[in-house]
């Protein structure tokens, strides 16, 4: 796809999504890779527009240098934002809120902490990012597994030929301790998010480092 079709493309695509506001979103494209200057209302609509770019076809790569904008008489202090990030992950039963500490500078969030799981240190980012007032969210949960991982690399392989939309064919596995590597081509970035979200669901399993590229 030509770079000029595919900036139009997601243009359109932008537009289309009702929860996002795209009119002070800019769109630039150079060999595939989409650069995103401008602002948004909300650190959720920034990451809405990279979910957004990254589901259409053709897309190689992403530049996010979105800036996100809150009125300053907004009356979301850090210490309410904390109070929310805390009480958000509080409800959640599958995140241990008592290891989870959270700071607040400016709306920028930081999360710090052990969880047991991946997908918990994911869960607990996801949580917080929608809260309103909030301007980027810094993660740094460290992955304290309570199992040791066990047979990682046949059980990721298996898990990627029963994903729907994966050719797991042309992804490697390579397994380092806890940490595991990605490397081969997919066709889009759903693919490549499917084949890390299987990395991270395998049981001891404290990093996972993507190097899939999209052709």
């Amino acid at each position: 796809m030509y770079d000029i079709d595919l900036r139009q493309s997601i243009i359109e695509e932008l537009e289309f999504e009702p929860r996002l506001s795209a009119a002070n979103i800019g769109v630039s494209v150079a060999d595939g890779i989409v650069t995103l200057p401008g602002y948004v209302w909300s650190y959720m609509e920034k990451v809405r527009a990279e979910r957004v770019v990254k589901r259409v076809k053709g897309v190689r790569g992403l530049a996010d240098e979105l800036d996100v904008r809150y009125a300053r008489d907004d009356g979301i202090s850090d210490e309410k934002i904390a109070r929310c990030a805390l009480s958000i992950i509080g409800w959640d039963r599958s995140l241990p809120a008592d290891k989870i500490q959270v700071e607040v500078e400016n709306g920028w969030v930081t999360l710090s902490g052990k969880v047991d799981w991946y997908f918990q240190k994911v869960s607990a980012e996801s949580a917080v990012r929608r809260l309103f007032g909030i301007t980027g969210v810094s993660n740094r949960l460290v992955i304290v597994p309570h199992v040791q991982p066990k047979n990682v690399k046949s059980r990721i392989e298996k898990a990627l030929k029963r994903e729907a939309g994966v050719e797991a064919s042309k992804i490697k596995v390579t397994v380092s301790g806890s940490k595991v590597i990605l490397d081969g081509n997919v066709n889009a970035w759903f693919e490549r998010n499917a084949a890390e979200n299987v990395a991270c669901a395998v049981p001891g399993v404290t990093e996972v480092e993507d190097r899939l590229d999209i052709s």
